[in-house]
């Protein structure tokens, strides 16, 4: 009953994980838009009023008149719109996730003994040290290099290197698919920071300020806008990291830092195009296209980089022996009871019966011979003879009797 409670627990919250997270980005996406597609006010009313720039838009059948001012309106209303909840929310069911996914069950899912022979409480302790080191050294190099000459060059620069250092890190220290989701939570974790360290407390002090009367200190709003720069260019890998946990071939590559590494650079490098195609439309900026284009190359290229080699036929053989379900149940009780026994269901699912395992054999030859997700990290040691078997034994018919 233990484990499943816990799955119900997963699929509600990764369900408002997915609901948070399109609100948060969804916001941020927009935002990112609105501020690049600002045109000057025609009318002198809103520049009077201190407008800067000004979007017409038609959405749902009515007209909207987004400004935003230069500095802020003459008098600020009582009732402001904050945007926070929606990344704090989707921090939040994403570490819940995480926890529950990864850190309870950590000898599963975080290790590969292949790779580090440690106990569960060292992985969990270095796996959260990840969130804490990454957002100390990221913000570290936000401040100290962010107002400089060329702060913005350096930053990226330094940040983009100290994102491929701690994936290739990760990548050799836990199992692949740990890994992948690891880098991709960390820099989740550092946009969340972003919101909940400086923008909105920069936010604050300007409101604050302005409702006292007092001078406006323009570095909340640099900082503010560096990071939410950020923030927007970290989105696009984070997704892709977090939904490789589905795709075995990408985090169980030989070189799977350098797959993660490759598919993040094609992500930001297509998120710059829409960043600067608004700006480009108002004749603001050059054709974004060719940024669209390196990130559709880095993907391409990674994509027949990864192409398996092709395997010999085999040579012509007698056919072999049909598959006895005697063969397949001690290979199930081997590799498989662990997970999905008597004991432990996971994910709901039990094949220590004929009954259960007929009523999950499609889903045992998916995850065991095409995919070979499971046995998971193959903590159990299932060989390609053993998982050539239970093929055999599903395109036969799948039989139980």
């Amino acid at each position: 009953m233990e484990s499943y409670y816990l799955d119900w627990a997963n699929l509600l919250l990764r369900w408002v994980h997915v609901i948070t997270a399109i609100a948060w980005i969804g916001a941020s996406f927009y935002f990112v838009m609105l501020d690049n597609s600002l045109e000057k006010p025609q009318d002198q009313e809103s520049l009077d009023k201190g407008v800067g720039g000004e979007q017409w838009a038609v959405h749902g059948g009515g007209f909207y008149n987004m400004q935003k001012y230069a500095l802020a309106p003459k008098k600020l209303p009582d009732h402001l719109h904050w945007s926070y909840w929606e990344s704090y929310s989707t921090w939040i069911t994403g570490f819940s996730l995480f926890t529950m996914s990864y850190l309870w069950n950590a000898s599963t899912y975080l290790i590969d003994k292949s790779k580090m022979d440690w106990q569960p409480g060292a992985a969990i302790a270095v796996a959260l040290a990840f969130f804490v080191v990454f957002w100390m050294v990221y913000d570290g190099i936000c401040q100290i290099f962010g107002r400089r000459k060329h702060g913005d060059t350096i930053v990226g620069v330094l940040i983009a290197v100290f994102i491929a250092f701690a994936t290739w890190l990760a990548c050799q220290w836990f199992a692949g698919r740990a890994a992948f989701l690891l880098v991709g939570a960390m820099m989740a974790t550092t946009m969340s920071g972003n919101v909940f360290f400086w923008i909105i407390p920069g936010q604050r002090k300007n409101v604050a300020a302005l409702r006292e009367g007092r001078p406006v200190d323009p570095v909340h709003g640099q900082r503010g806008k560096q990071r939410s720069v950020h923030n927007t260019y970290f989105t696009l890998p984070v997704l892709f990291a977090m939904l490789s946990n589905h795709y075995s071939f990408a985090y169980t590559h030989k070189y799977n830092w350098i797959v993660l590494l490759l598919i993040m650079l094609g992500g930001a490098a297509i998120r710059q195009f829409f960043v600067v195609r608004h700006r480009f439309k108002l004749g603001n900026a050059g054709n974004p296209l060719p940024y669209a284009l390196v990130g559709i190359v880095v993907l391409g290229l990674t994509i027949v980089w990864m192409k398996p080699e092709p395997v010999a036929a085999p040579a012509v053989a007698a056919a072999a022996p049909a598959v006895q379900f005697k063969d397949v149940q001690k290979v199930l009780e081997q590799r498989c009871f662990m997970c999905h026994g008597p004991a432990v269901q996971m994910k709901n699912v039990r094949v220590d019966s004929p009954e259960q395992v007929a009523a999950h054999a499609q889903a045992i030859y998916q995850q065991v011979v095409v995919t070979k997700i499971m046995p998971m990290n193959n903590a159990t040691g299932i060989t390609d003879e053993e998982r050539a078997l239970v093929g055999r034994w599903f395109q036969a018919g799948a039989k139980t009797n």
